[in-house]
């Protein structure tokens, strides 16, 4: 029936935790940058953060990745302990090599200079880190002489070879080779060491760790050279970045600062305030050509200015927490998508530029999304309906409580049906006008257009409850059977229809307003519960996403036929689909991407 491809992948944040680092990959090409959330590694645009690509060949969640000396392979870890080696060239990202080089999660790898040797470190049950071939996996080393899990490592980038490396037992290890073997460690922290890093020409190496200090090495004998500051963070440091010309240092720490340093007279250059939240801690940074990146506990991946420290030149912010809920404005150019964690970022759908709402929300799962010309509406799992300023990006003062947990709304002509666990509620101009209590645990709600019907879906009877509405009071007036708990209903753009899905894989088509079966067919061809439908603008076709990670979307006047946008999150249930226009969805996962496709039907 149709042709589809995708357009945008509005990327998820970087997974990250209090108290961890975590490690940004750098493209030797100054192209690309690289972050894991998941199972996935994920390579962004660094020039245009909308453009990315996204790996997913990892069974467990990935820790780190980073790319070969020469661009064409990046090395990824994850928390089993093993290493994938895949090309970046073709899109399908063959499998070079898998190794196991330690039985733990991998905390950061490092290549030497001519690709063909690799380091890898993190927590192993027999051994914290390993060094081998790239091309086959043989030893070439030993990674030994520190008593705990070594958070990082790296390469020395000139000969002669050594590799540093740092421990949670407050050591930096130094090693000699090849083959290497463990030299000495240095013992100047007092906390973790949570990053070491060679300057490019190799002349040096810094260290930052969890006493807020930094100290300089010389990179041949690894005599300590000075200490940067005294101390030269008030908190933790999580990330060290040198410049192109070894010549300055950027640090990230967790006191919510970024800085500057000149490695010859040990001076700070600049300091970056982030914020002054527990999020706005920075737990990682890079310094690629141009660019000077660093991350916020929150996700947030910040641009700094190295001209005007004060302001950023961009802040990439969205979500890395599974996505709940999706909307579009009237005229379909904004996005928006709530999370698990109670964070909704507002989206330019052409652009992918985004901005996170501010004020006071929920604070945890928003369970349900949607807009007027004015505002946008929130329900979620505090048991409160809320709302923003979609002109301002801000939440308002209005919190209409409710007496159990939300599992779906609706908003039609200023009719606004939000169902609890417990019953139904009407709210017309913000107040309540009318409720009705419930048994049978109520799922999904639709409003259609002119609110003269309200359906609702229910989890325990497997049933769609529609109700008319005649301004004052919902009256009952058919009951529609699913052979599962129903997962969601919508009702077409035109009135005439009404598609509803349940846990038992299938979409069924009713006419409206007879509330039968549209269709002797109905549309069964996920292979798992489908969590959601949508119409497209014109009423002609309806998409389906579902745990089985794909859209499908059907033919209203051609049921037989349908199109499969297989793996459309791979890894990951869909949660969302919206349609912006007869040819473009919007799919939200439980991976944290919001995706744009173009549907082309034939």
């Amino acid at each position: 029936m149709a042709a589809y491809s995708n357009k945008y992948i509005y990327a998820t944040l970087p997974r990250t935790a209090r108290g961890q680092p975590i490690v940004l990959g750098s493209d030797p090409k100054g192209k690309n940058f690289l972050y894991t959330h998941g199972n996935s590694v994920i390579i962004r645009d660094i020039e245009n953060p909308a453009i990315c690509d996204i790996y997913t060949e990892h069974s467990c969640a990935v820790n780190v990745a980073k790319y070969s000396p020469s661009g064409f392979y990046i090395a990824s870890g994850d928390q089993s302990g093993k290493i994938r080696i895949w090309d970046t060239v073709n899109k399908e990202h063959i499998l070079k090599n898998e190794f196991h080089p330690i039985g733990g999660p991998i905390k950061d790898i490092a290549w030497s200079p001519d690709n063909q040797r690799m380091v890898a470190v993190g927590e192993g049950r027999e051994r914290f880190g390993h060094v081998f071939m790239s091309e086959t996996g043989t030893s070439v080393g030993e990674i030994s002489g520190q008593s705990k899990p070594i958070n990082s490592c790296d390469f020395r980038p000139t000969r002669p070879f050594r590799i540093v490396t740092g421990s949670e037992d407050n050591t930096i290890g130094v090693f000699e080779g090849p083959p290497f073997k463990f030299k000495m460690t240095k013992q100047e922290h007092s906390r973790f060491v949570q990053a070491v890093r060679y300057s490019p020409n190799g002349n040096i190496f810094a260290s930052g760790g969890f006493d807020g200090k930094i100290f300089l090495y010389d990179g041949s004998s690894a005599d300590l050279l000075s200490e940067l500051g005294s101390p030269a963070h008030k908190g933790g440091v999580y990330g060290v970045a040198w410049n192109g010309d070894s010549t300055k240092l950027l640090t990230s720490s967790g006191d919510k600062t970024c800085k500057l340093w000149d490695v010859e007279t040990k001076s700070v250059i600049s300091e970056f305030v982030i914020g002054n939240q527990v999020e706005d801690q920075q737990v990682s940074c890079l310094w690629q050509g141009n660019y000077l990146l660093t991350v916020s506990l929150s996700g947030f991946i910040t641009y700094l200015d190295i001209n005007n420290p004060a302001k950023p030149i961009r802040v990439i912010k969205g979500h890395n927490k599974p996505i709940t809920v999706l909307a579009s404005s009237l005229d379909q150019s904004i996005i928006y998508t709530g999370s698990h964690d109670g964070n909704i970022t507002s989206w330019n759908a052409k652009t992918g530029e985004n901005d996170k709402i501010q004020g006071i929300g929920h604070g945890n799962q928003i369970n349900g999304m949607k807009l007027d010309s004015e505002y946008l509406y929130t329900c979620g799992i505090d048991d409160s309906l809320r709302q923003v300023n979609i002109k301002t990006n801000t939440y308002t003062d209005l919190q209409i409580k409710l007496n159990a947990q939300p599992k779906g709304m609706d908003l039609n002509s200023n009719i606004l049906v939000t169902a609890t666990v417990k019953e139904i509620i009407v709210l017309k101009n913000e107040k309540k006008i009318f409720n009705l209590p419930v048994d049978y645990e109520p799922s999904a709600v639709a409003v259609n257009s002119d609110a003269s019907y309200v359906v609702i879906g229910g989890s325990l009877d497997n049933k769609v409850h529609v109700y008319k509405f005649n301004g004052s009071i919902l009256e009952h007036t058919a009951e529609c059977d699913h052979l599962g708990p129903i997962t969601d209903c919508a009702f077409s753009p035109n009135n005439e229809y009404l598609a509803a899905s349940d846990a038992n894989r299938k979409i069924i088509l009713y006419k409206v307003p007879e509330f039968t079966v549209a269709h002797k067919q109905d549309w069964g061809f996920h292979s798992a519960r489908v969590n959601c439908v949508a119409w497209s603008p014109n009423s002609k076709l309806v998409a389906s996403g579902s745990l089985d990670t794909t859209i499908i979307v059907w033919s209203v006047s051609s049921p037989n036929k349908h199109t499969i946008i297989k793996n459309a999150h791979p890894q990951s249930q869909i949660t969302r689909v919206l349609w912006l226009d007869d040819e473009t969805i919007v799919s939200v996962g439980q991976d944290c991407n919001t995706k744009i496709w173009n549907v082309t039907p034939i």
